[in-house]
């Protein structure tokens, strides 16, 4: 999933379950949610707010900037969500903001 079962959101930072989120059904993701993904998640999110990007704009944006990969699969459980992950296919990355990603990448490889 390129949001990360909604990780890459920022909206299950410092420990959050909105109501009707998949965490407050399941709450490891299956999985997914650990203690160490805090810091990854974390850097993410404040990665794509100080380039005035939404977190979930920048986690599909770049999955759909990689060359290998042929399509983005999207989920939504809201009519915002879904209007928030349509509006990524504008959202554009520059090359400090995809060096951020590359750094935070090196720092947490396996974050989830």
């Amino acid at each position: 999933s390129p949001l990360a079962t909604g990780i890459l959101t920022g909206k299950y930072l410092d420990g959050a379950v909105p109501e009707g989120s998949r965490r407050s059904i399941t709450a490891d993701l299956g999985g997914r949610w650990q203690e160490h993904v805090e810091a990854p998640m974390r850097a993410y999110v404040e990665l794509a707010r100080a380039h005035g990007l939404d977190p979930a704009h920048m986690a599909l944006a770049f999955a759909l900037s990689r060359s290998f990969m042929g399509s983005v699969i999207i989920g939504a459980t809201t009519m915002a969500q879904l209007k928030t992950n349509i509006a990524a296919v504008e959202a554009k990355l520059s090359p400090e903001l995809l060096d951020g990603i590359q750094a935070i990448h090196r720092r947490y490889p396996l974050p989830v």
